[in-house]
């Protein structure tokens, strides 16, 4: 039997690969960090154990991993749908229909950067640090913008932001919790524009 192309080998491992990561953010995002187990999530891929050690040395190093590049999606989606709006209205709009798309359609995206990494690994605080930090930044540059234009009344846009993403999450997990979240979906995120536009006395048009 012929061997298969390098190109055919290589889709193949791609495939696989991929299919683990996939698995293992759910595994992730439902058990948490502790409880998962390297077997949970090449049961949930469909692959073998040693597919797994094919790619990453342990448990910590395949976590880490996810929760950096679910952390990149995230943080993308958001700031591309804030950046192609001109008005913070628009703006907190776009953001916030970014993050309630993603928490409705890749609910274990969500439940892996807030809740299945907290406290996980020494290895991730710096990372959750980082995910955090680049989070505040992408509320508070409207809000910046916001106040050089006398949209918004003087306040310190940095705690502003950082409650905002606070009550944003926060919002997006208890939706995520209910029976049926799409449900809700439209309300919460009406609900969250307008609570953002009026926690920072926005006076612009």
């Amino acid at each position: 039997m012929p061997y298969q192309s390098t190109d055919q080998t290589r889709q193949k491992k791609d495939a696989k690969r991929t299919a683990m990561m996939q698995a293992a953010v759910r595994v992730f995002a439902e058990k948490g960090y502790h409880a998962a187990t390297i077997r949970d999530v090449v049961n949930a891929a469909g692959v073998a154990i040693g597919t797994f050690y094919f790619y990453f040395p342990d448990k910590e190093t395949l976590f880490v991993y996810l929760y950096e590049e679910t952390a990149d999606f995230l943080l993308q989606a958001i700031q591309q749908a804030v950046t192609g709006r001109a008005t913070l209205p628009k703006q907190f709009a776009a953001g916030l229909q970014s993050y309630v798309n993603i928490a409705l359609y890749e609910p274990a995206v969500v439940q892996l950067l807030l809740v299945g990494g907290v406290g996980a690994v020494p290895a991730l605080v710096e990372r959750q640090a980082t995910f955090r930090e680049r989070l505040t930044a992408i509320w508070q540059r409207p809000l910046d913008t916001a106040l050089d234009k006398n949209q918004i009344i003087p306040q310190n846009t940095r705690r502003t932001a950082e409650a905002l993403a606070g009550a944003f999450d926060e919002i997006v997990l208890n939706l995520l919790n209910l029976p049926e979240p799409e449900m809700e979906a439209d309300a919460a995120l009406q609900d969250m524009i307008h609570f953002a536009l009026r926690a920072v006395a926005y006076t612009g048009h």
